[in-house]
């Protein structure tokens, strides 16, 4: 995040909409919301809510300039048919701290959500949850120090955990490929993956490497824009997870 430096808003428009264009063109389903005046980081999608078969966690922001965001996913996805979306009492602010494997819920904590919220989220999700702990301010949300490749596989940067979470990541997940701190600056780990096509920043160009050898196709975009508010691919993109739908969903709003 660079605060310092003026965004260009035609071209965080048109960084967005390539995403999106990406998206479709890889055979994803891309659903939209609409803005809602005066709440402009509805853009990260991602913090809205956790949706894990079907079922909808809400989020509930920390900072109050964000807190009308929660209440307007909800409302989205009880309109669009989700009979279960649960409005959690803890802060959670969605994707952005919680992500999904084959079998368990990664959670972060340190600096948004509420690790008091985690043992609720295993309730209502059924899936058994790993609580993680942030320690570095660049990496607020786990999902910028932290992306979920495929059922079995994850990509993390070491350094922004503490001791003991980055003990439990090496133990669920010793075959794991570790961010350069360069790589991490860029907010490479801020992808999004469809088990084979990782999408994430271009500047990541050691990641870009290592997930090719490793038998990933990796897709470097440009959100340069969006990332001077703190935001990349990730963050732009809430994963849907149903059981009735096949393939990959996502949900975004407008830059």
């Amino acid at each position: 995040m660079d605060l310092s430096k003026p965004v260009d808003q035609r071209l965080a428009v048109t960084q967005w909409e390539e995403l999106r264009d990406l998206y479709v063109a890889l055979g994803h389903t891309v659903e939209m919301i609409d803005p809602l005046p005066g709440l402009p980081d509805m853009v990260f999608a991602a913090n809205g809510a956790t949706v894990v078969d079907g079922r909808v966690l809400a989020a509930r922001f920390r900072n109050a300039e964000r807190a009308a965001e929660g209440p307007a996913y909800a409302a989205w996805f009880r309109a669009n048919g989700f009979p279960e979306v649960h409005e959690s009492g803890h802060v959670n602010e969605g994707e952005g701290d919680y992500l999904v494997t084959g079998r368990w819920l990664l959670a972060g904590s340190g600096f948004r959500s509420d690790p008091a919220g985690h043992l609720k989220a295993q309730e209502f999700f059924q899936r058994p949850v790993v609580s993680l702990t942030l320690t570095d301010p660049r990496y607020y949300h786990l999902d910028t120090a932290l992306a979920v490749l495929d059922d079995d596989q994850i990509m993390y940067n070491p350094s922004a955990f503490s001791p003991g979470s980055l003990a439990v990541l090496r133990d669920l997940f010793p075959e794991a490929l570790t961010a350069s701190d360069a790589d991490a600056a860029v907010f490479g780990l801020n992808a999004v993956s469809d088990g084979y096509n990782v999408v994430l920043a271009q500047a990541a160009t050691g990641l870009i490497e290592q997930l090719r050898a490793h038998g990933f196709h990796p897709i470097g975009v440009d959100l340069s824009e969006l990332l001077k508010a703190g935001g990349g691919v990730k963050c732009c993109t809430m994963e849907i997870r149903t059981p009735f739908t096949a393939g990959h969903r996502t949900a975004a709003v407008p830059a």
